[in-house]
C-alpha cells in the first residue's frame, strides 16, 4: 500500500515519544510550572502503559533500597557500603512526594488504586550470607533513613514476617531476615492511567495512539522535525518541536540512532526479557503479605535477585515468584525480532563486542535460564517455599529491558544495569536508557530532563518555588528533619500507614 504523506505545520513545545511513566511524568511536570506549554504524547501501540510499565511487567516494587541486596554491596575489608541505598532510597521518596502533592490537589483519586503498604524484607541462608545481612542491617540502621529496620535469626520471628515461606523449616536451618514496614507495592500501570487522566482532564492532553515515531529531523535552530506514521492508516505526518523526549523503553535506542547528535554515539543496548511463576491458589497467596528479595547466585547478574512478592493488580491480591530471564532479539515485548540486529552501528561494534566478552558470565547465566523446564522454576520457588505444588503456580511472561552498553576505556564496552538520560548539548532532544531501578525513579530522573530542557526552570525563582512546592525535597539537602517530615507528609496523603493486608 502506498505511503500517504500529510505535512502538518504544527509546532510543539515538547513531543514526548512513549506513553509510559516517564513520559507520563513529564509531560505532568512541565504543564504543571509551565500550563501554556504546547505538548503531544506520542504512543505505537493501541493504548497507554502496555509495555514496561504495565503490571504484569514489572515487578512494582516501590525501589527504595529497603530489600534489595545488590544495592548494599559488600567490600572487600568485611565493611558494606551503604552508599548506593541513600541515593535509591531518596529517589523513590521523591517520586512518592510528587504523587503526594498530586493526591493533596485532588487529581490523582484514591492512592490505594496504585500504591499500598507491602513490608520489605531481605532473606538468606547460610553462615556467610547470614552474617553480611547483619552487618548491612548494622549499617543501614546507623542512617535515618533506615532506622526502623529489624533484624532476626530467628525462625520464630520469620513465621510472624512471612509464615508461608518459613513452614516445613528446621530449627537448625541457618538463616537470617530484615524487615522495613513502610516499604511500598506500586502498580505502576495504573499510576501511569492516572496521570495521563490528569493530563488529559485538566490540559486536554490527549494521548495520540498508534503513531509510530519513525525519524527524528534537525529543522531550524533548536526545533527539531518528528516523523509520525500511523499504524492504522499509514498516514505520515511531520511535527516540529523545540524539545523531544524519547521515553520509549527498550524501543529508545533505536530512535536515538537516528538522530542527528554526537552524544548517541557508542551506545548499544542488551535486551533481556522475563517471566514469572504466578500463584493460582487463592489460599496460598493470603497466606504471603510481603516482598522477600534474597541475593543472587555466586556470579549472577543483578537482575537475577529471586523474590517471593505480594501484588495488587486491578483490585486483586496476588503473589508471584522471580524473575526468570531469558532471552529475546526484541527491544519491546511488542517489537521485532530484528531490533537487536538493527541496534548494530559502526561506533557501537566495539563496545557491544567489549561488553560481550567481559561479560560471557551472563551469556552463561541466560542460556541456563532459557533451557529451564516448568519443573526446575519450582525447584527454585521451593527454596522459598518448600512445599510449592506445581499445580497452583503457572509461569507468565513478564516485559522486555534493554540493558545499556556504553564505551570504555578499558574494556571496550561495558554493561550497565542503571538508567541513563542522553541529551544533546543544548537540552532540546532527550532520550532515556537503561531498566532499572525504572519507574520508582521516575520523578527524579524527569526532573533531571525538565533541568536539561528547561534550564531556565531551575534558575527563575518562581519555577524554582513551584517545584519546590510539588516536591519538597527538590535541590534541597537531604536531613533527618526533612526526611522525616516529608515522609509523614507522603503516609499521610498515600494511606501507606495501614497496613494493605486484606
Amino acid at each position: 500500500m502506498e505511503t500517504k504523506t500529510i505535512q502538518v505545520n504544527k509546532e510543539y513545545d515538547l513531543i514526548c515519544v512513549g506513553a509510559g511513566i516517564m513520559s507520563a511524568t513529564l509531560a505532568l511536570l512541565t504543564k504543571l510550572l509551565k500550563p501554556e506549554s504546547k505538548i503531544l504524547i506520542l504512543e505505537r501501540l493501541e493504548d497507554v502503559a502496555l509495555e514496561s510499565s504495565a503490571a504484569w511487567n514489572n515487578a512494582g516494587t516501590g525501589h527504595s533500597a529497603l530489600c534489595e541486596l545488590n544495592y548494599t554491596p559488600q567490600k572487600e575489608d568485611g565493611s558494606v557500603d551503604i552508599s548506593k541505598a541513600i541515593s535509591i532510597c531518596n529517589q523513590f521518596e521523591t517520586s512518592k512526594q510528587f504523587w503526594s502533592y498530586l493526591v493533596s490537589k485532588d487529581l490523582l483519586g484514591a492512592p490505594e488504586s496504585f500504591i499500598v503498604n507491602v513490608p520489605h524484607h531481605s532473606w538468606v541462608t547460610g553462615v556467610d550470607n547470614a552474617d553480611y545481612l547483619e552487618k548491612r542491617y548494622e549499617a543501614m540502621r546507623s542512617h535515618f533513613m533506615f532506622e526502623n529496620i529489624q533484624f532476626t535469626r530467628e525462625i520464630s520471628k520469620m513465621k510472624e514476617w512471612f509464615p508461608l515461606m518459613m513452614k516445613e523449616r528446621e530449627q537448625d536451618e541457618v538463616m537470617a531476615a530484615s524487615r522495613i514496614d513502610r516499604g511500598c507495592e506500586v502498580n505502576y500501570g495504573e499510576l501511569t492511567r492516572k496521570l495521563f487522566n490528569i493530563l488529559e482532564s485538566e490540559y486536554g492532553i490527549s494521548v495520540q495512539c498508534n503513531e509510530e515515531v519513525e525519524d527524528v529531523d534537525p529543522e531550524r535552530p533548536n526545533e527539531w522535525s518528528v516523523k509520525v506514521k500511523n499504524t492504522k492508516t499509514d498516514q505520515v505526518r511531520h511535527l516540529d518541536a523545540h524539545h523531544v523526549f524519547i521515553g520509549a523503553g527498550g524501543g529508545s535506542l533505536l530512535l536515538l540512532q537516528k538522530v542527528e547528535i554526537h552524544e548517541k554515539e557508542g551506545y548499544g543496548g542488551f535486551p533481556v526479557s522475563g517471566e514469572w511463576l504466578i500463584c493460582k491458589n487463592q489460599q496460598i497467596i493470603d497466606q504471603h503479605h510481603a516482598k522477600v528479595y534474597s541475593k543472587a547466585g555466586l556470579g549472577d547478574p543483578p537482575m537475577s535477585v529471586p523474590h517471593l512478592d505480594t501484588r495488587f493488580i486491578n483490585g486483586k491480591r496476588e503473589l508471584l515468584f522471580g524473575p526468570f530471564a531469558g532471552f529475546s532479539p526484541k527491544f519491546l515485548k511488542e517489537g521485532s525480532y530484528l531490533d537487536l540486529f538493527k541496534s548494530i552501528k559502526r561506533d557501537n561494534l566495539s563496545p557491544m563486542l567489549g561488553a560481550f566478552w567481559h561479560n560471557l558470565p551472563l551469556t552463561e547465566y541466560l542460556v541456563k535460564q532459557v533451557a529451564m523446564s516448568f519443573e526446575d522454576r519450582m525447584d527454585d520457588l521451593r527454596k522459598f517455599v518448600k512445599d510449592a505444588d506445581s499445580k497452583d503456580w503457572e509461569l507468565k511472561v513478564a516485559g522486555q529491558r534493554v540493558q545499556i552498553i556504553k564505551k570504555d576505556e578499558f574494556e571496550g564496552g561495558k554493561l550497565e544495569f542503571g538508567t541513563e538520560v542522553i541529551s544533546s548539548k543544548d537540552g532540546s532532544i532527550t532520550c532515556l536508557l537503561g531498566a532499572s531501578p525504572g519507574a520508582s525513579t521516575a520523578v527524579p530522573i524527569m526532573l533531571e530532563v525538565l533541568e536539561k530542557a528547561f534550564p531556565e526552570l531551575a534558575k527563575d525563582p518562581a519555577y524554582k518555588a513551584k517545584l519546590k512546592e510539588i516536591v519538597p525535597s527538590y535541590a534541597a539537602e537531604v536531613t533527618e528533619e526533612t526526611f522525616n517530615k516529608n515522609l509523614q507528609f507522603v503516609e499521610d496523603q498515600l494511606n501507606l500507614t495501614k497496613n494493605a493486608s486484606t
